[in-house]
């Protein structure tokens, strides 16, 4: 895997890789090789034509991993938590004082937990994701910038957009409070992290 060997992406790559597979070897070269560099990575990856995509040359300003839950960006200009982070940082989310000034309503169906429908539609979790991600984006929902411990011990800051997840997560909260008593929320609370 690409991930560096400072974070906390190498411990969840080889964790989920391992519970899939116990014997598989795990490759990871920031941690295991002699890359000293971004263009000590890139210069062995041109030498065994393994392609590199354009915005990964060269050292940027900070580093984003994405996928369609969240984005995370970290390094360089994000590092001192003091300075608020810069407005290109942010590619998921307008600001909010920049968003409508209305509200925007809308509905969404559960089932055993599970998102299903949006408005009334029954959609593809992933369909119903990438539309929540659209109409949190919208409405300046879903940044977060936090210090958080890395699993070798170090702190970092991370700016991080999920506007869908955050929408899915006020949205689940608030059935989960008129569905759960009090224990079983208390309990809930209590293992999730432990869980993640």
């Amino acid at each position: 895997h690409g991930a560096t060997g400072k974070g906390n992406d190498q411990v969840r790559f080889e964790l989920s890789a391992l519970a899939l597979n116990p014997d598989i070897k795990i490759i990871a070269p920031w941690r295991e090789w002699s890359f000293k560099s971004r263009t000590d990575l890139i210069d062995f990856a041109e030498k065994h034509q393994i392609p590199v995509p354009k915005d990964k040359r060269g050292e940027a300003p900070f580093s984003v991993d994405a996928n369609l839950l969240h984005s995370s960006s970290e390094g360089k200009v994000l590092e001192d938590p003091w300075d608020e982070p810069p407005h290109y940082v942010y590619q998921r989310t307008v600001a909010p004082m920049d968003a409508p000034d209305a509200v925007t309503e809308i509905e969404i169906e559960f089932q055993r937990g599970d998102a299903i429908a949006l408005d009334g539609e029954r959609l593809s979790p992933a369909t119903l994701f990438a539309r929540l991600n659209d109409l949190g984006r919208d409405n300046g929902i879903g940044r977060l910038d936090l210090v958080e411990n890395r699993f070798v011990g170090m702190k970092s800051r991370g700016v991080y957009e999920t506007p869908g997840g955050t929408i899915l997560l006020v949205a689940h909260r608030a059935m989960e409070s008129i569905t759960l008593d009090r224990g079983a929320g208390h309990l809930k609370d209590e293992l999730m992290p432990r869980y993640a």
